[in-house]
């Protein structure tokens, strides 16, 4: 049985002992999970410490489900859909993910760790351990609410002070959340029983770059902290930069990073979920494979650079896009390890068609495409949790943004050790990024993308860019538009772009059903996926760069006399 399932049954087991009190009999019967029975080998503790798993580390999922990875999280510019997603636009009456029930397991194991009978090297890395967690649930929720109150101990019913005290600052709840990830680099172990299924220095360090670059760039566009901005971007350059020093991981073939069945020994991955068929299993790889999709806009598309390293406005080797052939023609090769390069995929043509006709095959298996295993919910491909790849964009705009608040100046050195690495991928292999003053250049020739942002100069907009390609349909996008204060982009009146496909001309298709399809012009033009104007998603509300808290726990907090402020605009 591979390891990921014996985590998934014991965590089952764990996830009992979480809620248990202490028990104030003099001898606890032998046959029940409590405190004096239970954390009593550091077996235990990892047991305990597996019931934090799936919570954190969905993969692809499970069943019908494929976590945030493809569409699981398309309420961004990346993703066409017929049916697009909106904002929140009410405040739910309960619910909305403001729980502490993770903080609070998260608190008893830390302390109950510190009793076990273990040598003090275990304590302090399960005690590691422990506050990586925590510090993960506090990122979520401070990510989704800003100021939350913040617990550091485990409290009980009785504690009507505490439990409906007010939200703490954002900012004090994070620094608490960087004290947590400190402790975990210093302490938690490289080596592990089970490296790449379990969580090692390593696994801290990348997140550790991941969640203070959000919170870096946050604090810098929305906070207008400089200082603080500085403080987490250092620490998210810091931890990206151990892992590059270390040595420990490199880059082999893109794709494969998503449709191994089996991510043991990649070289990239730092973390995996692993899947057994018949046992654990989702349906990704035949999302992938024979089922509509939820196109990629055309704006996507356009974000990949042509082979010489310029953008698609700048470069003489772009084709245009009037077919397949020329939108795939001389282009990053990610973009062929991304979509399918030699046929769009089209409603009333293909049944496994595409909202815009570009197809996606990132995740698809074609060794296992046409067997059972390969269809429905029965996928046994692995799922990778956190890569090098990240860590090395999460350097590129860390070290930059840091430059712009203090920080030590971005270099080439810079761009060399992680967007110039990634370049360098086999099968990828582009022209290296370089900086010219504050432009971009690639060869010595310096350019400015014409589809630039204007308020996001111009070196950054490619590290951004270079984030975007990289970890297409991974489930980042939504969360990096958060923090650098640009949902605007998702707003598809304002950008047109997002709302379209594929160029097509219906007379191409003489034998298929194109009346439902609406073109941009007529019987020809780009696929329109969202055709109802009603159904066009509009953003004119900075809300929503933040969740409301349900009017429930409002209420609750009122009836202790307490004001549970609600998040402004809400």
């Amino acid at each position: 049985m591979k390891i990921s399932n014996k985590i998934f049954i014991l965590l089952l087991l764990a996830l009992g002992v979480a809620g248990c009190e202490k028990d104030f009999l003099d001898t606890p019967p032998d046959d029940v999970l409590v405190d004096e029975t239970y954390w009593t080998s550091e077996s235990n503790v990892k047991t305990f410490a597996y019931g934090f798993y799936t919570a954190y580390f969905s993969g692809y999922g499970s069943g019908y489900t494929w976590g945030k990875y493809f569409s699981g999280q398309s309420l961004n510019d990346d993703f066409s859909p017929t049916n697009p997603p909106r904002f929140t636009l009410q405040v739910p009456t309960s619910g909305g993910g403001w729980t502490f029930a993770w903080v609070r397991k998260a608190n008893i194991f830390i302390d109950r760790v510190q009793g076990v009978d273990m040598e003090e090297e275990a304590i302090n890395h399960w005690t590691g351990i422990g506050r990586f967690f925590r510090g993960l649930e506090y990122h979520d929720l401070v990510k989704d609410f800003g100021d939350v109150p913040y617990y550091d101990g485990e409290l009980s019913e009785e504690d009507n002070e505490l439990l409906y005290k007010k939200r703490d600052d954002r900012s004090f709840v994070m620094d608490r959340v960087l004290e947590d990830f400190r402790f975990a680099a210093e302490n938690v172990r490289q080596s592990v029983e089970h490296n790449g299924q379990e969580v090692n220095r390593d696994v801290v360090l990348g997140y550790m770059s991941r969640i203070f670059l959000y919170e870096g760039t946050w604090q810098k566009y929305h906070e207008n902290d400089n200082e603080k901005a500085a403080e987490y971007l250092e620490a998210a350059k810091w931890a990206a930069n151990e892992l590059i020093e270390s040595g420990n991981y490199s880059l082999g073939d893109y794709r494969k990073v998503f449709n191994s069945l089996d991510l043991s020994g990649n070289p990239e991955v730092m973390l995996y979920r692993e899947y057994e068929e018949g046992m654990i299993t989702h349906a990704l790889n035949s999302y992938n494979n024979n089922e509509p999709q939820t196109g990629v806009s055309k704006d996507a598309m356009e974000a990949y650079l042509t082979e010489d390293g310029l953008p698609i406005g700048v470069s003489s080797l772009y084709k245009g896009d009037k077919s397949i052939d020329n939108v795939m023609a001389n282009r990053d090769p990610r973009m062929y390890e991304t979509y399918v390069s030699d046929e769009l995929r089209i409603n009333g043509v293909a049944s496994n068609y595409s909202t815009t006709g570009y197809a996606t095959h990132k995740f698809l298996n074609e060794d296992i495409k046409d067997q059972p295993i390969g269809n429905s919910n029965q996928n046994p491909t692995d799922a990778p949790i956190i890569r090098f790849g990240e860590v090395l964009i999460n350097y590129a705009e860390a070290a930059y943004e840091l430059s712009t608040v203090g920080g030590a100046s971005f270099t080439q050195a810079d761009l060399d050790k992680s967007i110039n690495t990634l370049r360098d991928r086999p099968g990828v292999n582009l022209p290296h990024l370089q900086v010219s003053g504050d432009m971009p250049a690639v060869n010595g020739q310096t350019y400015d993308d014409p589809q630039r942002d204007p308020d996001v100069p111009s070196i950054l907009w490619e590290i951004r860019r270079e984030r975007r390609v990289e970890l297409m349909f991974e489930g980042f996008r939504l969360d990096d538009l958060k923090r650098w204060k640009k949902l605007e982009y998702t707003d598809m009146v304002e950008y047109p772009e997002i709302n379209r496909g594929a160029w097509i001309e219906k007379s191409d298709y003489p034998d298929a059903n194109l009346e439902s399809l609406k073109l941009t012009q007529g019987d020809k033009g780009y696929i329109i996926p969202a055709s109802a104007d009603e159904a066009l998603r509009t953003f004119d509300d900075p809300r929503v760069y933040l969740d409301p808290i349900p009017l429930d726990q409002i209420t609750l907090y009122k009836d202790q006399g307490v004001d549970l402020e609600q998040n402004p605009g809400w």
